[in-house]
């Protein structure tokens, strides 16, 4: 089970530049909007694009999807472990709650 980011933990942690975001939607649901600096990786190319993406596997990496309903974050998040990323998080709520909270968004 990966473990969990808050919603205020994440916006700080972004402030900060102390993260890298990974939005687990992927596709035109990322070109729509996304978390700010989020980068595009969903599961089906993890394994190929993690890599180049996410050079550095101690640094602290946090995943989103839509919502608690949806598997993509979780999916991503577990498959970056088992590459040997050791700092992954997930943002279970998710970008509705994110826009929910009226907090900024980034198109592509």
């Amino acid at each position: 089970m990966t473990a969990l980011i808050t919603r205020d933990e994440l916006a700080a942690a972004i402030e900060a530049g102390s993260v890298t975001v990974v939005d687990a939607l992927g596709g035109e649901y990322y070109a729509q909007q996304h978390l700010p600096g989020a980068v595009a990786l969903v599961r089906a190319d993890v394994d190929r694009l993690a890599p180049a993406l996410l050079p550095d596997r101690d640094a602290a990496i946090v995943t989103y999807c839509s919502n608690p309903a949806c598997p993509n974050s979780g999916q991503v998040a577990e498959r970056l472990v088992a590459l040997g990323y050791t700092d992954v998080r997930k943002y279970r709520e998710g970008i509705e709650d994110w826009t929910g909270a009226g907090l900024r968004t980034e198109t592509a």
